[in-house]
């Protein structure tokens, strides 16, 4: 593949990139970019995950050397997420860690994306190092405060008086570029100040600022918002069964006509076609009989279009012949233009959106439900609140006789003994 071709491949789908031409002469020069992608191991990864995950498939195929950073040192300074005590917090992090480290494997495997050619890394592991210690404290000597909670104004929780251990988060995220050797840096647009923070102070420690490549939001199920780990209304986790998936998007706003800040609709731009794309393309790959990067994948992987669908369709909505047929679609727009007209009535994306998040899910589940490990760190990451602490069990309560003079019948004469009946009777002395 040609420089030009890689980082179109590199950038498409997303929606901003910042420092694309420094990738672009590291392509030129026939060198491998180096990238990272990281998450905080917070609330319960959702579907939304599937936007940033889809994409790291793309950067594999263009050979993009991929990190991904479990961030629980910046889980840790976030606390204002949890509701736990500082202590139980500490232990909580490790654990999800673990279980981040499990879905996000399994999402990949589902995905056909080979995990062999991604490295892991845990925060912690170079985070504490006296060189990184150093150069938190040359940061914080060039960032003031309002510098600090500007850059972390949409992805740390702030209120009026901020603590410090959240306005430390925006410098380390800088930081973790610069020890993870990193070329670019990946996220979500809702990381951009985080992003523009990294590039304004890290030439002033001494360090070269990175290019920034964004994917968008997936917006949340309820009205507004983005979808968040920590509101359980606006998202549906990974691991949510099918009954549940069914009932969150059935209540999904999604109102007929309304293209703006529409979850089902969003989620099939930003997660549905671009994995129906990422199969056409391991289809075509395959039939060319070329080289491709992607394994099999788990479960059906098929496109989400119907199997009797035009040839390069990649969505399909399902409907009788009374409303229309069935309508498919090979592009995202027309799908839109479609629903805004109203073509398409709510019901139906909701129907159609919903049949393809349970296929999405299914290997996903099957893969937890025969990990005894995972389910156990599942359980010790997010321990269920409403669950009772097991009763204490009564101390027996044994009797200790008191001593000889004590107690309350110590002051009472002592009775002589009375024969028992079972005594020898006493015989005459011999005179």
């Amino acid at each position: 593949m040609d420089p030009e071709k890689r980082y179109e491949l590199i950038v498409r789908r997303l929606q901003e990139v910042l420092g694309g031409e420094a990738i672009k002469q590291i392509l030129a020069d026939g060198r491998n970019p180096k990238c990272y992608w990281g998450t905080a191991p917070t609330g319960k990864p959702h579907v939304g995950y599937f936007v940033p995950l889809t994409k790291i498939a793309d950067f594999l195929r263009a050979d993009v050397e991929v990190t991904i950073l479990l961030a629980d040192v910046h889980a840790f300074l976030d606390t204002l997420k949890s509701s736990f005590e500082l202590a139980e917090y500490l232990e909580l992090v490790e654990y999800r860690s673990q279980y981040y480290k499990h879905v996000l494997v399994a999402v990949f495997k589902s995905l056909g994306i080979p995990t062999s050619k991604l490295h892991f890394v845990q925060g912690s592991s170079f985070q504490y190092s006296k060189e990184y210690t150093m150069d938190n404290f040359k940061m914080c000597a060039k960032v003031t405060e309002h510098d600090a909670r500007r850059a972390g104004a949409e992805v740390v929780k702030q209120d009026e008086n901020p603590l410090l251990s959240g306005l430390l988060y925006p410098g380390m995220q800088a930081l973790d570029e610069v020890y993870l050797k990193c070329d670019f840096q990946f996220g979500g647009v809702d990381q951009r100040k985080i992003f523009i923070h990294a590039e304004t102070f890290l030439p002033k420690i001494g360090y070269p600022k990175r290019a920034h490549l964004m994917n968008e939001m997936v917006p949340g199920l309820t009205a507004g918002g983005k979808m968040s780990a920590s509101d359980p209304n606006s998202k549906i986790d990974l691991l949510d069964p099918p009954e549940v998936v069914k009932r969150k998007i059935k209540s999904a706003f999604c109102e007929e006509g309304n293209i703006e800040a529409n979850g089902p609709l969003s989620f099939v731009k930003a997660v549905l076609i671009p994995i129906s794309t990422l199969r056409l393309d391991r289809q075509k790959e395959r039939a060319e009989g070329g080289n491709t990067t992607l394994e099999d994948g788990l479960g059906d992987q098929r496109t989400f279009a119907a199997d009797d669908a035009p040839e390069g369709s990649i969505f399909t909505i399902s409907r009788p012949e009374k409303y229309g047929g069935s309508l498919h679609y090979t592009d995202f727009k027309a799908l839109e233009q479609d629903f805004a007209d109203k073509k398409i009535h709510p019901g139906d994306l909701k129907s159609a959106v919903e049949s393809a998040l349970n296929r999405l899910l299914a290997p996903i589940r099957k893969l937890y439900e025969e990990n005894e490990e995972w389910q156990t760190v599942a359980e010790k990451a997010y321990p269920d609140p409403n669950a009772k602490a097991p009763a204490k069990k009564k101390k027996e309560k044994k009797y200790h006789p008191p001593p000889p003079g004590k107690g309350k019948n110590a002051d009472k004469p002592e009775e002589p003994s009375q024969p028992s009946g079972n005594e020898p009777s006493p015989q005459p002395e011999a005179s």
